[in-house]
């Protein structure tokens, strides 16, 4: 049978807020394990450093809590072989972490934790290649405030993450926002004017953050026109209040996924920096098309490209990426859009599409 291991020590740093925040991210983590059969799951937290251990060690202690049975593996466990069921089975998650793992079997379940990119990383490395093939990948660049940052799609209907995740996520950089990144607002602008959106129309922002979008949508479509800003994260649009961008569109507090608006009401959804974070990258692009009229524009965004963002992450492209060039394409026709318009360049990502 697997030794069970200690448990890891309390970063120096944990709050109370630490602490309710890692009772959501494991909440998350455990909503989104899925049954396990007759031989139980195996589920591997994969990573470099100290943290996929960290995690680990709460996730079983999580789980055994809520009585779903768990045991982490030591490295000297063998697991039994698929399919053999027996005393070995009788586990309902078999729990292993670090490195070494990820060859030895297939695995029901593999988590990987990102941490801080090294400066090897941020000047062209990829700290992130080990993503490829994880259903789970859970953001620990600081381990007090960790949050799942993506789910693979087979799983993202489970559970309660999503909302409770991208708001940990966004909340906690809302105030420095626009300290960060304020000064690509001609950015926003130029995008907006080349998207050539109806005068006197309506237009939505989704995703709209800190409202950074919002002057110059208010431009495009005039006095007698009508912009809504959409946001799932309060703390994000009350720094749009705060900056005074409500006196250019209407804020309202909502999923993207399930907009409080009417069909056919938009002229143009602008959305910049949303399709990433879209748990179902189709199921999100047809709600945004659900609200536009038809002939109506999507008008996708951001400040920076995809190849020089990954770089200052510290990861690489991969082709399947919703962002790149077919997939986005697929996805777009798939949810009732034609995609017009493509441009990936170093300083800004921008597409466009038409709704059919």
């Amino acid at each position: 049978m697997p030794s069970r291991q200690p448990p890891v020590a309390e970063p120096l740093a944990m709050t109370g807020a630490s602490r309710a925040r890692w009772e959501e991210l494991l909440d998350g983590i455990a909503g989104l394990l899925p049954a396990g059969g007759a031989d139980g799951l195996d589920v591997l937290v994969d990573g470099d450093g100290a943290q996929p251990a960290l995690l680990a060690a709460r996730l079983a202690a999580a789980l055994n809590a809520d009585g779903r049975r768990c045991v982490r593996l030591s490295p000297s466990s063998r697991l039994p072989a698929a399919g053999a069921g027996g005393d070995a089975g009788a586990e309902a998650v078999r729990l292993a972490d670090g490195p070494g793992w990820r060859s030895s079997r297939h695995w029901d379940v593999v988590i990987v934790v990102r941490t801080a990119p090294t400066p090897a990383a941020r000047g062209g490395g990829s700290r992130q290649d080990g993503e490829s093939g994880a259903a789970i990948v859970v953001d620990m660049d600081d381990p007090g405030w960790p949050v799942i940052r993506r789910v693979a799609v087979p799983l993202a209907g489970h559970g309660r993450w999503y909302l409770t995740e991208t708001r940990a996520f966004f909340a906690a950089r809302a105030a420095t926002w626009d300290t960060k990144f304020g000064d690509d607002m001609a950015a926003y602008a130029a995008a907006i004017a080349e998207a050539a959106i109806r005068r006197d129309g309506a237009v939505v922002d989704v995703g709209c953050g800190t409202g950074r979008a919002l002057p110059a949508l208010r431009q495009a479509v005039g006095p007698r026109g009508t912009v809504i800003a959409v946001d799932i994260t309060p703390e994000m649009l009350r720094e749009a209040n705060c900056r005074g961008r409500d006196a250019h569109a209407a804020l309202l507090l909502a999923d993207a996924r399930r907009l409080p608006l009417a069909d056919a009401c938009a002229d143009a959804v602008f959305a910049a920096g949303l399709v990433n974070h879209l748990p179902d990258t189709v199921a999100g692009l047809r709600e945004l098309a659900r609200i536009t009229r038809q002939g109506g524009r999507l008008v996708l965004f951001h400040p920076t490209g995809r190849a020089a963002l990954g770089a200052r992450h510290g990861r690489t492209l991969s082709p399947d990426e919703p962002l790149a060039a077919g997939p986005l394409q697929l996805s777009t026709r798939a949810a009732g859009w034609e995609l017009t318009a493509y441009d990936d360049a170093a300083d800004r990502f921008f597409a466009l599409a038409v709704r059919r």
